[in-house]
């Protein structure tokens, strides 16, 4: 009877030990799998982001057609004026005239020079 039951001390250690080193075969099996799930999720999340900076990039590189800006044609140049019209021109060729004839002198011709010239 002592022999049965150290036979049966040893078949029981031996399950026990089996049992144990299955369960936690198993749980290591198991957190192994999960972890390489976990690592594939995160590997695909990284390529994605990746492929969506490298077509940020490409997009920043392509240059944008953009229609030139035309600059407006310069307005036409204003005829050179002198200020003067012509009948303030025949005026003072008058005045000139009547200066140098002696009619006006010098004082009368500036004055009404610059009545003419609106100095």
């Amino acid at each position: 009877m002592l022999r049965r039951r150290v036979m049966r001390r040893a078949v029981v250690r031996t399950a026990v030990v089996g049992g144990t080193a299955y369960a936690v075969g198993h749980h290591a099996a198991t957190k192994s799998a999960q972890q390489q799930q976990t690592d594939a999720q995160q590997d695909a999340q990284i390529a994605d982001v990746q492929d969506q900076q490298a077509a940020q990039q490409q997009q920043a590189a392509q240059p944008v057609y953009q229609q030139p800006a035309y600059a407006p044609p310069p307005a036409a140049a204003p005829a050179p004026s002198t200020g003067l019209s012509a009948d303030d021109i025949s005026q003072l060729k008058q005045l000139g005239q009547l200066h140098e004839s002696g009619v006006l002198t010098d004082a009368e011709f500036e004055a009404a020079k610059a009545k003419i010239l609106g100095i």
